[in-house]
């Protein structure tokens, strides 16, 4: 299987997901208890995790399993990370709107490209660092509104902590995403063995967090467990499947390709999602979101398309280019 179409399908389905999600409310409330959501996927890729590596150790009795714990305990950090992020995410609210919040988003975009450098050692050719910078800037312009509405006055208005809070915010997610693909290229482990580690602790982090909404609320609805489906529907299913399916994608390209696809997957999500809002949602398109859309794709193109077709030089001189370069090409064409 290519990076590139399990890339495309994570666009897809990662687009669909906000979608789903809104089409999930009734007249624009959750009748169910959205924190159920993560945990009921993180249950649906630990069951098909779990089919798919009985399946690989049926097929193949020399699957390679790591049990030891100091490999074992690594896999919790993940799911740590997260829950900071969490927590941080919901701190930065407190000081800045939603627009700002999501146009400083954007920053994970490069402190990825940075962490991938520091953290794992990969190096990034001049044009690749420029198109991750060009990928930030025309995610960023395609979410800043007008100068002319009151919301773009408020994106230099909000505290210092704010500004913090979402720096920090960004470096957490690119650090856990850096860090989950640490863990899936650091040995040759089954891929499903390592999903069933990272997804079980996932399960437990999760499981303690609806546990602790109950405590808050001093069980005035109930235990968690006895509501855990009150609510679902067929569109709130479909939003967990979703959840879950985009889990899988990722620990994938984790794995055999790295976290810049993923990054440029999920960018392009955005995109398709507020295209495809002005079909679902009357969403008004601007001229901001045409010039981001068409910046990251000089983006994209700048990042992922051989240096022969960037600039114009010798083909003997492509060949002799440094090894690094040539390694970057031919991990981003590896198969499964």
């Amino acid at each position: 299987m290519h990076w590139y179409f399990v890339a495309a399908l994570l666009t897809v389905l990662t687009s669909s997901q906000g979608i789903l999600t809104t089409l999930s409310q009734s007249n624009g409330k959750y009748m169910y208890d959205y924190a159920t959501v993560p945990f009921l996927a993180e249950v649906f890729k630990l069951l098909v995790s779990s089919i798919l590596l009985w399946k690989e150790c049926q097929a193949s009795p020399s699957t390679r399993m790591t049990t030891d714990w100091k490999s074992v305990r690594l896999y919790p950090i993940p799911s740590v990370i997260y829950l900071i992020h969490n927590n941080v995410q919901f701190a930065t609210l407190v000081y800045v709107d939603t627009s700002t919040y999501q146009i400083m988003g954007n920053l994970k975009i490069v402190t990825t490209g940075i962490l991938f450098r520091l953290f794992l050692k990969r190096k990034l050719s001049n044009l690749q660092w420029m198109a991750i910078l060009l990928l930030a800037v025309g995610t960023t312009t395609s979410q800043v509104k007008g100068c002319g509405e009151a919301s773009c006055d408020s994106l230099f208005s909000a505290p210092i902590q704010g500004y913090m809070l979402g720096v920090l915010s960004a470096c957490l997610s690119a650090l856990a995403g850096v860090y989950t693909e640490f863990l899936m290229k650091k040995n040759n482990d089954s891929l499903y063995w390592q999903n069933v580690q990272l997804y079980t602790f996932g399960a437990i982090f999760n499981m303690a967090r609806l546990l602790l909404d109950d405590f808050r609320g001093g069980f005035e609805n109930g235990p968690w467990w006895q509501r855990l489906f009150n609510g679902y529907t067929i569109t709130t299913w479909l939003v967990v499947l979703n959840l879950g399916s985009t889990g899988l994608l990722v620990s994938w390209l984790m794995k055999y390709a790295d976290n810049i696809v993923k990054v440029y997957s999920t960018s392009m999500a955005m995109l398709l999602t507020m295209l495809l809002s002005v079909y679902l949602f009357n969403f008004k398109p601007t001229l901001q979101l045409f010039l981001g859309i068409i910046i990251c794709m000089m983006s994209l193109h700048m990042y992922f398309a051989p240096p022969n077709m960037l600039v114009d030089i010798p083909a003997a001189t492509v060949k002799a280019a440094p090894e690094s370069l040539k390694e970057v090409l031919v991990e981003r064409r590896t198969d499964s």
